[in-house]
């Protein structure tokens, strides 16, 4: 009998994995095209815009693929957290609390990347491929470790890409 956590968990995951798809999806087809998207992580200071624009966008439609199958599950919410942990840092953070108020404030990476932790720890649930494939049997040092990879990933990134142009004096 499936349990109500694995039908929640199948649900909550479809729902996380079409966010990052349409987002991956968006940032390489839609609007700007990529081109628009790379100007637009310049913009942020992330240099170069064209390789940040990429690592994003595929990482953004390979983590929705993985969540919505529940194949790899706590790697891809490793790959949330990254990703989110990025644009609250470089984007949002400045901006407050809420997505309603000028620039979009963090409340949504917040959560999203609150998501992407859940995964790690959760797994994906009876009703997925990880279950089905006898893969979901992992630990602690599985989930801390997907969990460090994200949190690691974006640092390191920003360490060494994040270039922001310096506010002027007031």
């Amino acid at each position: 009998m499936t349990a109500p956590a694995d039908v929640s968990l199948l649900v909550f995951r479809i729902a996380v994995g079409a966010v990052f798809l349409a987002h991956g999806y968006n940032h390489i087809w839609g609007g700007g095209k990529i081109a628009g998207t790379g100007r637009w992580f310049a913009s942020l200071g992330m240099k170069p815009g064209w390789l940040h624009a990429w690592t994003a966008s595929l990482t953004e439609l390979l983590a929705g693929v993985l969540l919505i199958a529940g194949l790899f599950t706590p790697l891809a919410g490793g790959m949330v957290i990254g990703v989110m942990l990025v644009a609250w840092i470089t984007n949002h953070r400045k901006n407050g609390f809420f997505i309603f108020r000028p620039g979009e404030g963090y409340e949504y990476v917040m959560t999203l990347t609150a998501a992407g932790l859940l995964f790690c720890g959760t797994g994906a649930g009876r009703l997925s491929l990880d279950h089905a494939l006898d893969l979901d049997d992992f630990s602690w040092w599985t989930a801390g470790g997907c969990a460090a990879l994200g949190i690691g990933g974006a640092l390191g990134l920003l360490a060494v890409f994040w270039r922001p142009e310096p506010k002027p004096a007031p």
